[in-house]
Order: structure tokens, then sequence, then C-alpha cells
């Protein structure tokens, strides 16, 4: 059975609940705006580039209505690809097509990124990733996992960090790897430093939720830590995300809002708790990233080398590139093509 982090029916949008894998496969079923909001909020979808996918149908559910709008974009703070999204659609004559566009589009993106960041990764290279920035996190391919899909014809292996609090990284990326066949070795966030400095880390490839004007990057909490580790064992360390996750109205990362989630993430996970009651908790859900730690920034347009204020503007500036192979049109929820070297997530 494919497996799909959007699915639009006409009628409702259909999100897989990423709560509950790898171990079940349910499919949340929204109507409304305000039932896409509580499903973002909720984390039923995650990753910035399925945000902004999930709002523009939210969108339509509602009408355009302008209740729609507010809902929405109350439902997470950092994410630049939801406000993105939200944008578009308030300037569309037709919202269905509008928000098929902005997924089609993602799609088309995330291949673009992985031809493109593939070429960085050398042949049998030690690949680590923090988080999840694959399928689950997109409309589809992933941006990291789609250097990494991309890149699995160079024989290449997959270190994953588990991503405390809420083990996106080893819920869900290493799921994904698993399922797509590709050597993964899943460690805690804390080994990181260590196996750096034993020489087995050969590159470092991670997302991001938003990327300010100068190129800092926000991204799940933890990346800030592996790129000042990187930079002290000169490994090199990629961003891989699409334009929409770029907003050029914030000149840097102290501009950038950093979700604080709740308690309950820290002192336990599901029903198990392991804190002590009265503790106090901080949850930042995202760290930034500072451009001159970033070795480059994959884009579908091309690769920011050394990513600053010049660089990111000029590559706005870029034209469109032609839409890449295998990335024809489809309807969310439909039969997914295949790729030349990724194949779709199976249970």
């Amino acid at each position: 059975m494919e497996v799909e982090p959007i699915r639009w029916k006409g009628d409702r949008l259909e999100l897989l609940d990423q709560r509950l894998l790898p171990d079940q496969t349910v499919y949340v079923s929204c109507r409304s705006a305000e039932e896409v909001a509580a499903a973002i909020r909720d984390m039923v979808v995650r990753g910035a580039p399925a945000i902004g996918c999930a709002a523009a149908f939210g969108v339509v559910l509602s009408g355009g209505s302008s209740k729609s709008y507010e809902v929405l974009a109350k439902s997470r703070p950092t994410a630049v690809n939801l406000f993105w999204a939200l944008d578009r659609m308030k300037k569309a004559k037709d919202l269905k097509a509008e928000a098929e566009a902005i997924f089609n589009e993602d799609l088309a993106a995330n291949r673009a990124m992985g031809k493109l960041g593939a070429e960085l990764i050398p042949d049998k290279a030690r690949v680590m990733t923090h988080c999840n920035a694959g399928a689950l996190a997109t409309a589809g391919y992933g941006t990291a996992l789609g250097v990494i899909r991309s890149s699995k014809h160079k024989n290449i292996s997959v270190i994953a960090n588990e991503t405390r609090p809420y083990l996106q990284g080893a819920r869900l990326t290493a799921y994904e790897l698993v399922q797509e066949g590709i050597p993964c070795t899943l460690i805690t966030d804390s080994m990181a430093g260590h196996l750096m400095s034993k020489g087995e880390v050969d590159v470092i490839v991670v997302g991001a939720d938003r990327i300010a004007a100068n190129g800092d990057t926000a991204n799940k909490i933890g990346t800030y830590s592996l790129a000042v580790l990187a930079k002290r064992h000169g490994i090199p360390f990629y961003v891989a995300a699409p334009l929409s996750t770029f907003d050029p109205k914030i000149p840097d990362g102290s501009h950038i809002v950093i979700e604080e989630r709740p308690a309950v993430e820290v002192v336990g996970y599901r029903d198990q708790r392991w804190a002590p009651q009265g503790v106090s908790v901080r949850n930042p859900a995202f760290d930034v990233t500072p451009a001159e730690l970033i070795t480059g920034i994959i884009t579908e347009r091309g690769v920011v080398k050394k990513p600053n204020r010049a660089r990111v503007a000029a590559l706005a500036r870029t034209p469109k590139a032609a839409r890449p192979a295998g990335s024809s049109r489809r309807r969310p929820g439909s039969r997914p093509a295949r790729t030349p070297r990724g194949r779709r997530l199976r249970r």
C-alpha cells in the first residue's frame, strides 16, 4: 500500500497521522480549516512544506473565508511555508487549482533539490541527518532525505539522530530509510559529536523551517549544535529547502519566532512520564543556525555556497528551471509516479 502524507479527496483532506508512526498507518480526515489547523498544531502533519500544502487545502475546505486564514495562521509560528501558502491562496482566483499547484510544485522542487544535492554527496559517504525532512515532511520525496534518496546509487549510508524530545528521527526518518532500503544507523542526539571526532561522518544534510534574508536558518532543535560540531571537525554542513522556506522579510535569524511546545513532550513520552512532578520545563521546538556555519543551501534553483545576504538575494532572481523529469503533475491522493532512484514508502 502506498503511503502518502497528504491526500486530497475533494470534500476532505486526509492527513497521515505521523504521531502513530511507525507502528500504525492511520489517516485523519479534515473537513474544515479548523480541523486542518488542529492537525497542524497537534503534529498530525509536520514539516514546513507539508504544513504549507495542508494549509492550502484547509482554505479550500472553508471556501476561502477570512476566518480560515486566521485560524490556520495561528496553528504554528515558525514554518514560513505556512504563511507563504496562505498568501498565495489569498491571491488565487481558483482555490482548488492553486492548492493543487502548491502541492505539485513542492513535489517538483523536492526532486530538483535531490538531483542537485546528490552532486555534493561523495561515493560511499556516511551522511548524518537530523529530524525528518523526508517524504513525510513534504508533499512527497523530501528535502534533506530527497538528497539522500537521489544519492542512493552512490552506496551511501545514513546516521539518523533520534531528535529529542519528539523522536522524529527515530520514528520517521529511520522508518523512511528502512522502507527505501538505504542503510541507516540510529543514534541519540548526544552521540553525534563523538562519531564526528572518530571520523565516522562525511557530510551532514538537514532541512529547514525558515531561512532569513542573510541565510540564517531555523530548523528542528539540535541543528545548531550539529553545525557547530561540524565546523569544529571540518565536515560539510548542508541545508536542503525549497524557495518557499526563504523569508526575505526578515534580515537575520534573530527575527525568527521560535515555537515553544508543551512541557508534556519533555517530561515523558506518550503515556509514560519519567520526570518528577513540579519540575520546570523549556521546550523550544527549533533553533537558529547562523549562515557562517552552513557550507551550502540546496534549493530547486541551485546551491548557495557560503550563504550570505547577497548570494541569497541572487538566488531569488535566478529563473525557474524546467520541471525535472519524473515530476509530472498529479492530484494529491492519486497513485504517484515512480522516480528513477526513489520509490514510494511501503508498509
